[in-house]
């Protein structure tokens, strides 16, 4: 292996690193949620520094890489995925952030009915699955696997659509857990997020692997 292969496969463990750093974050900050366990709340609180250092780290060696080797073709390709990708998990790292602050300052468990009647539980499953299969898309280095994200960010969207009218119901219903219903509204725009980042994480997989850009394409031909 030449120098740049040997930097080029670091920068690839790194990536990955991250990628299930920031699915642990996405995922404790879910179970927290649904168990109403501050302790772990508190915990992807905490871990966000470690999100926000390895994204640092990561970006300051494709610096080096640029620096020191000027990379071409496909190796120029992964380097400038990789700067786009650690940028996108960096904030889904905030957004998981974000969903566990809601249970550390709420004073009692998110009610079953609210969870349920936003689909809540499903969307949030599915955001976590979008993130797991980019990983894996990355490290086998799998376009089709990287395209199937397209399809299931519909379902979220279709969750989001219908937040604003369902939450209102539920507020009419029950005036005294205005706050309880925010919170759930606002993870739901959250997760909506993270899957936008997904998929702009699975068109970077392709752009680097078949050096086709996806960024101005309908959402049927980025999965075709």
């Amino acid at each position: 292996m030449t120098h740049l292969d040997i930097e080029l496969k670091r920068l690839k463990d790194e990536t990955v690193e991250m990628f299930l750093l920031v699915t642990s974050q996405l995922d404790k900050a879910r179970k927290a949620l649904f168990k109403f366990d501050k302790a772990l709340a508190r915990e992807v609180n905490f871990n966000e520094r470690r999100v926000n250092a390895l994204e640092l780290k990561i970006d300051k060696d494709c610096e080096n890489i640029f620096a020191l080797f000027n990379p071409v073709a496909i190796d120029l390709r992964f380097v400038l995925a990789v700067l786009k990708i650690n940028s996108n998990l960096e904030r889904i790292g905030d957004i998981a952030d974000g969903i566990a602050k809601y249970v550390v300052d709420t004073e009692a468990p998110y009610d079953n009915e609210l969870l349920e009647i936003t689909r809540f539980v499903e969307m949030y499953g599915t955001a976590v699955e979008m993130l797991q299969d980019t990983q894996s898309a990355f490290d086998a280095e799998d376009t089709k696997l990287a395209r199937g994200v397209f399809n299931k960010d519909n379902l979220l969207d279709e969750i989001n659509g219908i937040a604003n009218s369902v939450v209102e119901e539920y507020i009419t219903k029950y005036p005294g857990k205005i706050s309880q219903a925010l919170h759930i509204i606002s993870a739901i725009r959250k997760l909506e997020r993270t899957g936008d980042q997904a998929k702009n994480i699975a068109e970077e997989i392709i752009f680097y692997l078949e050096a086709k850009v996806l960024k101005h394409l309908s959402p049927k031909a980025k999965a075709e």
